[in-house]
């Protein structure tokens, strides 16, 4: 299987999962569950649950071990989206090609949306930690990466919040985009491979991989900002110009923040190919540094 196909499969497999959690009763907050159905199932890349299964896979073949987890991965990545969204952080009128969560449903439908996303990503895992098995305190441990993961992805968001129209040093602009958009991308890592019982060794070369491939992530987006297609994009670009947002490329220039790129990518791929069976992970980094959306 080609990684495409095989980057195809997680995600629909991701997809199945997610459509079991989702609310469709004729009930009075009918609205507040479509509008978390509008965000939680317009598409996207679902890279962080996949990050997980295939992280997973490294080391063990029974993935459905993985799908409390990734599955309430992607409702807080969801959650992070509508939110980041609304007018007092972003105020985006796009995402995935179609109105954002609070320009289709109003403001305040979309910030209970994302409250309820995340409050339904840990009432989902508190089903799973319930459970009395042989992993549980696996479990445990990954339900504290998870919610590490969280609180580190809020707080770049608050960094990103808190310093926009400001020149902000090399130091601060990495510790945002690590964890804002890096924290949640490392945590599935991470979880992945604490699931599969994988020794610190394997756990600590796994993290760096997480950072890199996090970082590079964040890079590419800024990049994209400057010379994505609004029409691949699904979103208007040069917004972050516009805001005067601190980003790779404001502070570094074009070219630069390509070559930085590179590197963090290579560094992702030279841990990975340690792994005898790490070929789609190795891949995905490629994949992440020369997406067009």
């Amino acid at each position: 299987m080609n990684f495409k196909d095989e980057l195809i499969k997680y995600a629909g497999i991701i997809n199945t999962e997610l459509e079991k959690v989702l609310i469709k009763d004729d009930v009075i907050e009918k609205k507040l569950n479509d509008s978390v159905e509008y965000s939680l199932m317009a598409g996207g890349k679902r890279l962080r649950p996949v990050l997980m299964m295939a992280t997973y896979k490294l080391f063990k073949e029974d993935i459905d071990k993985v799908f409390p987890f990734a599955v309430s991965m992607e409702m807080i990545h969801n959650f992070s989206l509508i939110h980041d969204d609304l007018p007092g952080i972003d105020d985006d009128d796009f995402r995935h090609g179609k109105p954002t969560n609070h320009k289709a449903f109003g403001e305040a439908t979309a910030i209970l949306a994302g409250d309820s996303l995340l409050n339904r990503a840990y009432l989902n895992l508190g089903l799973e930690l319930a459970k009395s098995d042989i992993d549980r305190d696996l479990k445990i441990r990954s339900f504290n990466e998870l919610s590490n993961g969280v609180d580190r992805m809020i707080i770049g968001e608050y960094v990103d919040t808190e310093f926009e129209g400001q020149k902000i040093s090399s130091d601060y602009l990495e510790y945002m985009h690590k964890n804002k958009t890096g924290a949640l991308i490392k945590a599935s890592i991470r979880i992945g491979a604490i699931l599969a019982g994988a020794s610190e060794e394997d756990l600590e070369k796994l993290s760096i991989y997480g950072e890199n491939i996090g970082l590079a992530f964040q890079i590419k987006d800024d990049i994209l900002d400057i010379v994505g297609d609004e029409t691949i994009l699904g979103k208007p670009v040069g917004n972050d110009v516009e805001k005067h947002k601190s980003t790779f490329v404001s502070k570094y220039g074009l070219e630069e923040s390509q070559r930085i790129l590179e590197n963090v990518t290579k560094e992702a791929i030279d841990i990975i190919e340690n792994y005898p069976n790490g070929e789609f992970l190795k891949e995905l980094a490629i994949y992440i540094k020369d997406r067009k959306k």
